[in-house]
């Protein structure tokens, strides 16, 4: 068989190491000459006490640290220009990122502003980014979005609306992943921070445009990981062996995510973060049930192959396991405990028309999704959700 001409690109280094960010400084200093670094966080972390011993550990090994904790869920671009002005006033020549999605995503926007003359609002799109970054590091402490290995940051740019940055700028230099940073994550952010990166893979795997053949090893044993190792994550958040699949498992689904887009189920969470703030991983949970069962005229043979990778008991046709995969995948969330339905986080019947207009709006998406999606079908999609 052929193979198809396809570009795989993801960051140069990841070091896994449980109780590493307690050795940041060490770590860090390494691996790069910069010394004077800004550190992008938010307060939840700083309060939950996780911040001041990594930075110690920084101070320690020669770095001056200046501390940016404004980032917040769904971060507008306000914070963005907060973050690379604080950059500045600090004369960093570092940008570390030590949080959730939302601050890495920060963490590596500031990282290019800091260098670039190019406004923030000409950096929307695919591969518009020009110019060069600090030295970027990344520490993510959720098993869920992936992006500290993803080329792409998400940010809110007005009052329901979400756009992306997609640009090799964004592939950080280095990153750590301790999954010890992830044992205090309270159990419904671990389920759908979990969904999330499920989802990740799954949309990979089954991706229209660029599904490569690195891309869908990466995503088959990320979902692999995930689907082990979730319930046991959900149910015992100290539980070490489960939590370091998860950290590893959202990485791996990342990498693939970064080189195949994801595509329907993203489409659709996007309007929901926008309208109700519901958080990302959630919200791409809510979806993905219908979205699922709507892509397997396309996608069975496909999700048949995930059912393997699941361990999915059972035989029969394509349609059979993919059907298996579907409902292995809702009985999965069931037993997260993560929120099913949209009315159940204070989503309104009224609304769902202006959700499907808006994810209509969503095309760098759409386009990647196997079977095609107008704003009927979008509205049906929330309407199941509902």
């Amino acid at each position: 068989m052929t193979i198809n001409p396809f570009e795989f690109r993801t960051v140069p280094s990841i070091e896994v190491k449980w109780g590493g960010a307690q050795e940041l400084g060490t770590i860090v200093a390494a691996r790069f000459k910069a010394r004077n670094a800004l550190l992008v966080t938010d307060a939840g972390l700083i309060k939950a006490g996780l911040i001041a011993p990594i930075e110690a550990s920084l101070k320690g090994a020669g770095f001056t640290v200046t501390l940016f904790d404004q980032v917040v869920a769904d971060p507008p671009e306000h914070i963005v220009h907060a973050c690379a002005d604080a950059a500045r006033s600090a004369n960093a020549d570092i940008v570390i990122g030590l949080g959730g999605g939302s601050s890495l995503d920060i963490a590596k926007l500031a990282a290019i502003l800091v260098e670039s003359e190019q406004p923030l609002s000409e950096m929307y799109g695919i591969g518009k980014v020009s110019g060069s970054r600090l030295p970027l590091v990344l520490i993510p402490t959720t098993a869920g979005t992936g992006s500290e290995v993803t080329n792409i940051s998400i940010i809110t740019t007005g009052e329901t609306t979400k756009m992306g940055v997609v640009s090799p700028q964004l592939y950080a230099d280095f990153v750590l992943l301790d999954a010890e940073l992830t044992v205090g994550l309270p159990q419904i952010h671990t389920a759908a921070t979990g969904i999330d990166a499920m989802v990740h893979a799954i949309e990979a795997y089954t991706s229209k445009h660029k599904k490569n053949p690195l891309s869908d090893a990466l995503a088959r044993e990320a979902l692999r990981l995930l689907g082990a190792n979730l319930i046991a994550a959900c149910r015992d958040g100290k539980n070490r062996a489960a939590r370091e699949g998860m950290l590893l498992g959202a990485t791996l689904a990342g990498q693939a995510f970064a080189n195949s887009p994801v595509a329907a189920v993203h489409a659709l969470a996007y309007p929901l973060g926008g309208h109700y703030h519901i958080a990302h991983g959630l919200s791409n949970a809510l979806m993905l049930g219908p979205v699922l069962r709507y892509n397997a005229s396309a996608a069975a043979p496909l999700y048949a192959e995930l059912a393997d990778v699941l361990g999915i008991e059972g035989s029969g046709n394509a349609d059979q396991r993919s059907a298996a995969f579907v409902e292995h995948m809702l009985t999965l969330m069931e037993e997260s405990g993560a929120p099913r339905r949209l009315r159940d986080v204070g989503v309104t019947e009224e609304s769902l028309t202006r959700l499907a207009a808006d994810a209509m709006l969503q095309t760098r998406l759409l386009t990647n999704n196997p079977v095609d999606v107008q704003e009927q079908d979008a509205l049906n999609l929330y309407q199941q959700a509902f």
